[in-house]
C-alpha cells in the first residue's frame, strides 16, 4: 500500500535520486550537482515556511514526490502555494500515486487556508494534463512567462 507523507531527513538520499530522475531523465535537463540538490531538499526540511515536499512510499521505497513552494497572492491577500513538482517513477504509474500526491498537496493548501495552489506543466505532457483535469484543475486565465 502506498503511503503519502511529508519528506523527512532520512529520505534525503532516496529523494535525491527521485529528483535527479525527474530533472535528468524526464525533463532531460543537465545533471544537477549532488550537493546543490541535496541542499535544496535540506532547505525545505529546515525552512517549512518556504515550502515542503511530500513523498509516496511503498514497502520502504520512495516511488514519487511532490514539491510545494510558498509565496503570496496580493490579489487575495493570502499565502499562495505553487505545486512546482509532481513525479512518480515510471513503474509505479497507473496506481493513482500521482492523484494521491496531488490530493495531499491540495488538502494541505486548504487546511492551511492558502489562497490557492497553482502549477504548470509542459505543453506536451498530456499525461499530466489529464491528471490535472481529473483532479479539478482548470487552465488559468493568466499566461506564464519565463526568462533564464
Amino acid at each position: 500500500m502506498t503511503k503519502i507523507r511529508p519528506a523527512v531527513n532520512h529520505d534525503t538520499n532516496q529523494l535525491y535520486e527521485l529528483m535527479r530522475q525527474y530533472i535528468v531523465d524526464f525533463y532531460q535537463r543537465p545533471e544537477p550537482k549532488e550537493i546543490e540538490l541535496k541542499g535544496l531538499i535540506q532547505h525545505l526540511q529546515e525552512n517549512p515556511s518556504s515550502g515542503l515536499q511530500f513523498v509516496a512510499e511503498e514497502n520502504g521505497e520512495l516511488i514519487g514526490f511532490a514539491t510545494l513552494y510558498f509565496t503570496f497572492s496580493t490579489l487575495n491577500v493570502k499565502r499562495q502555494a505553487v505545486l512546482n513538482d509532481l513525479f512518480v517513477l515510471p513503474n509505479a504509474r497507473g496506481k493513482k500515486v500521482g492523484e494521491k500526491l496531488f490530493q495531499t498537496c491540495l488538502d494541505y493548501v486548504r487546511a492551511n487556508h492558502f489562497a490557492g495552489m497553482t502549477w504548470q506543466t509542459a505543453k506536451d505532457n498530456t499525461t499530466a494534463q489529464t491528471l490535472y483535469k481529473k483532479m479539478g484543475g482548470e487552465i488559468s486565465d493568466w499566461f506564464f512567462y519565463e526568462i533564464y
